[in-house]
C-alpha cells in the first residue's frame, strides 16, 4: 500500500513537530524529568538515534514503498507516546513544558498523530 501525497505531508508536519519538541525538551532539561545521569551531555547522545530515526523514517515515507506505512505508523505512535509521557508528568504536578508553545507542540503532535492514523485508514480502505 502506498501513501497518498496528503499522508506524506501530514507525516512531514508531525515529524517536524516532534523534532521541535526535542529542541524544546533541552530548554526544559528533560533529562532531569527522567533522572538521567550525565545531564545534557547524555541527553544529546540519546537524541542522536531518536532524531536519526525520525529522519530515516522521513526518507522511507518520501520514497513511498510498501515499507513506508510502517514508518508512517511508527512516527504517529511516537507522537502518542510523547504526549502520554508528558501528560503523566503534568498529572504528577511537574511544572515543565507549560509555556504556550510547549503545550501547543504537545497538542499538535497529539492531533497530528490521531489524524495520521485516521486518514491512513480512510485513504487506504
Amino acid at each position: 500500500m502506498l501513501l497518498t501525497p496528503r499522508l506524506q505531508i501530514l507525516f512531514l508536519i508531525n515529524a517536524t513537530v516532534l523534532i521541535t519538541h526535542q529542541i524544546d525538551a533541552a530548554y526544559w532539561h528533560e533529562w532531569e524529568l527522567f533522572h538521567l545521569p550525565g545531564g545534557n551531555q547524555v541527553n544529546l547522545l540519546l537524541n542522536l538515534p531518536i532524531i536519526a530515526l525520525v529522519l530515516y523514517a522521513q526518507g522511507r515515507v518520501a520514497i513511498n514503498t510498501k515499507a513506508s506505512v510502517f514508518y508512517y505508523k511508527l512516527i504517529a505512535f511516537l507522537g502518542f507516546l510523547t504526549v502520554t509521557i508528558h501528560g503523566a508528568f503534568f498529572i504528577a504536578g511537574n511544572g515543565a513544558f507549560v509555556q504556550p508553545m510547549s503545550v501547543a507542540l504537545l497538542i499538535a503532535t497529539s492531533v497530528l498523530s490521531g489524524m495520521q492514523f485516521f486518514l491512513l485508514r480512510r485513504e487506504t480502505a
